[in-house]
């Protein structure tokens, strides 16, 4: 991890006093980071605050510490459009991180940050038009209140502390070590050690391949296979344009324009000829393993991209299972053992260690507790407009990144929508905007958060109980569709009869 001097130390704040900004973002990962840049540039009379939990800023980069830790789409549009990548598509955390670090120090925003602030409650008052926030320091454990006239939730959508890990029978009675990749020990030696990977995710693709060499033997064990893009870790059109000597900006902007084009095209096609695609990805397979193993143990049962699809730089994942360094088992769990794990096959794997790469908790909006003038906000009763802002909620954004796209290029795109909404706030003196769903849209139906045949990994399925509903109309949902939101969003007009200012 790099080194991230004095970015670590919490800005100061005074004891038992109320502090107030004109608006306050939450979390200093990726999105909250990047909102800040965009609205010290694009709102520069206005005042901010960030509030992050954790010592540093890096969301996800900062706490997940496994082996090989990477990003699983490419660096030129996960990375901001306003600072060129010059690293690999595909990066480690480290390397996020340093980037990361670099937009902080370049446009002085370390001076908002307050790290080690766990946000408690947030209550809106109508009467004076602000939210007031409670936080409690990690380090002193002295609560702190805020106010602020407008909220920009940028803290992720899942559970940092706790990774999820189903409850299998007999689990207790296992006499090795069981490990989640999100709470990685540091003291944890594979040396020499049997292995098995639960899962079948970009978390366990990565794991498996970094730890293969320092191994007995790791078992990746699948209860479903998932498709996977593997290819090299570099970008020809990136390189090429280098040896021209062409700008770095120009390369950036170049590049990421090619990779959404050509992220588009796949998008489409995998819904429009989902069997020519699913046998353009298994053949990429099969260039590694052979055909009979590749139906086995990688070819899903679903069309493509209703899961997220992994990018496998070199294909390392099965480099290694070629090499024998680790094997597949496609098979559920009957119940743990003391020497591992017994298949419902009959077959019992033996470990020294269990890693459950088995997703995490889903935190709708941080697992803060809202409420208006004293009342609780429950998000499950609200309908989001367009995923980012929710019907009876005054003065609040919620940056929920793509599925199918680098999940940043939504940073980017509400960046801009919500500076624009601030100044449009400013210059007709509103001091809040509340989402309400137009008479002529009443009675439209209201779906969960996703739909299932769309998009449907287990973390959404397990809780779309406490997400906010959708309507059937296209505004009152969250598309997942970046090519059309970049053309959309900054067309939207704020006077539509959806925004109640008062």
């Amino acid at each position: 991890m790099p080194d991230t001097g004095t970015l670590t130390r919490p800005a100061p704040a005074a004891s038992q006093q109320v502090e107030h900004f004109d608006v306050l973002i939450v979390g200093a990962g990726i999105s909250g980071i990047g909102s800040a840049y965009h609205l010290q540039q694009q709102s520069p009379d206005k005042s901010f605050v960030i509030l992050e939990t954790m010592e540093t800023f890096g969301g996800t980069w900062h706490t997940h510490r496994y082996p090989g830790i990477r990003s699983d789409s490419d660096l030129y549009t996960f990375g901001y459009r306003f600072k060129p990548w010059t690293g690999d598509p595909i990066a480690s955390a480290d390397k996020i991180l340093n980037y990361m670090k670099e937009v902080i120090e370049e446009n002085d925003l370390a001076r908002h940050i307050r790290y080690g602030h766990k946000i408690v409650s947030a209550d809106w008052s109508k009467e004076d038009a602000l939210w007031t926030v409670r936080a409690v320091r990690a380090d002193t454990g002295e609560e702190l209140r805020f106010t602020t006239n407008f909220l920009w939730m940028c803290q992720g959508y899942y559970r940092h502390d706790q990774g999820y890990t189903p409850e299998w029978p007999d689990m207790d009675k296992f006499n090795g070590r069981i490990v989640h990749p999100q709470t990685w020990p540091e003291d944890l030696d594979l040396k020499g050690k049997k292995v098995i990977v639960i899962g079948s995710g970009a978390t366990a693709a990565t794991v498996v391949p970094a730890i293969a060499g320092d191994c007995e033997h790791v078992t990746l064990l699948q209860r479903t296979p998932t498709y996977f893009i593997p290819g090299r870790n570099e970008n020809e059109l990136a390189n090429r344009l280098r040896e021209l000597q062409i700008d770095e900006n120009w390369i950036h902007e170049i590049t990421r324009k090619e990779i959404l084009h050509n992220q588009d095209l796949f998008t489409r096609r995998s819904f429009e000829e989902p069997e020519v695609v699913r046998k353009e990805l298994l053949d990429a397979v099969k260039l590694f393993l052979p055909e009979d193993f590749v139906e086995k143990h990688f070819t899903p049962s679903y069309r493509p991209w209703r899961q997220r699809i992994a990018f496998v730089p070199d294909g390392d994942i099965f480099q290694g299972i070629a090499s024998g360094k680790a094997s597949v088992e496609t098979d559920e769990i009957e119940r743990f053992t003391e020497k591992g794990i017994l298949l419902k096959s009959g077959k019992e794997l033996e470990a020294d260690i269990i890693i459950t790469a088995t997703g995490f908790h889903l935190s709708v909006l941080g697992d803060i507790a809202f409420s208006k003038d004293g009342e609780p906000i429950d998000f499950a009763d609200t309908v989001t407009w367009r995923g980012m802002m929710f019907t009876g909620v005054p003065n609040m954004a919620w940056v929920f990144g793509y599925f199918r796209a680098s999940w940043t290029l939504r940073v980017d795109l509400m960046g801009d929508f919500v500076c624009r909404l601030l100044n449009h706030m400013s210059s007709h003196q509103a001091k809040s905007v509340t989402i309400e769903i137009p008479e002529a849209d009443k009675d439209m139906k209201r779906l969960p958060w996703i739909d299932p045949e769309n998009f449907n990994p287990g973390y959404l399925m397990r809780s779309m109980h406490l997400l906010p509903k959708r309507g059937d109309k296209y505004e009152w949902q969250h598309t997942q569709d970046y090519w059309r939101e970049k053309d959309e969003l900054p067309q939207i007009d704020l006077d539509g009869p959806e925004f109640v200012y008062e």
